[in-house]
């Protein structure tokens, strides 16, 4: 595969979207160049964008003369097209699981993200959140039973080696952690460990110089 690689993201970068391609493309170790889009000025919708990208949505990947919405199918593109570590289990099962999950986390838990925004997992809230709702509470209740059952016992992650799913379920668990909702503590290390990932501090990073 040849050509230059843009992932076109959020000016902001707080979306869970964006922010899994970009985690992706780092760990599969492919040279690329990152674009903002400032969706609050309606960038989105400019003729240019819309010539890349009919959904007019981020993230959108550019390789050559490719383009590329929607996150899962960056994601799984990157991991077929280029030579680097796998962003999949090898074990036809485990794989299966690791995209049951991206799926879940994705379509379920929508009152967990409208209560805890992901913008407080790169900063303090400003001011002490409300705590969770009963409906966001009992979405909570889902999400750690879900994790307890499917993270083994002393394991920092879901299967063999590292997936992609990983970093998805460690950041709808950080909606809670970061703010400090109950979490049990091998589930906050997990979230730690996974939130410590080079990947996901690059992404960090780029948050940083935008706030400076």
């Amino acid at each position: 595969m040849t050509g230059k690689l843009i992932l076109y993201t959020d000016a902001n970068f707080v979306s869970p979207y964006a922010m899994a391609a970009f985690v992706a493309l780092v760990e599969k170790g492919v040279p690329f160049d990152v674009s903002p889009v400032d969706l609050a000025k309606g960038e989105q919708h400019s003729p240019k964008y819309q010539a890349l990208s009919a959904t007019g949505k981020v993230p959108l990947l550019v390789h050559g003369d490719f383009t590329l919405p929607e996150s899962l199918a960056i994601i799984e593109y990157v991991d077929e097209a280029f030579e680097g570590p796998r962003l999949y289990p090898e074990d036809v099962r485990d794989r299966a699981r690791a995209r049951q999950i991206q799926a879940w986390v994705r379509t379920d838990l929508a009152v967990i993200r409208q209560e805890r925004s992901s913008e407080n997992l790169f900063q303090k809230p400003v001011r002490p959140l409300p705590g969770l709702s009963d409906a966001a509470r009992q979405a909570a209740d889902r999400l750690i039973a879900f994790t307890e059952h499917l993270l083994p016992h002393g394991a920092k992650q879901l299967f063999r080696t590292w997936s992609i799913a990983d970093f998805e379920l460690a950041f709808m668990l950080n909606r809670l952690v970061a703010v400090g909702d109950a979490v049990p503590p091998r589930l906050v290390d997990y979230v730690h460990h996974q939130w410590d990932r080079a990947s996901v501090q690059r992404w960090a990073a780029l948050w940083q110089s935008r706030v400076r």
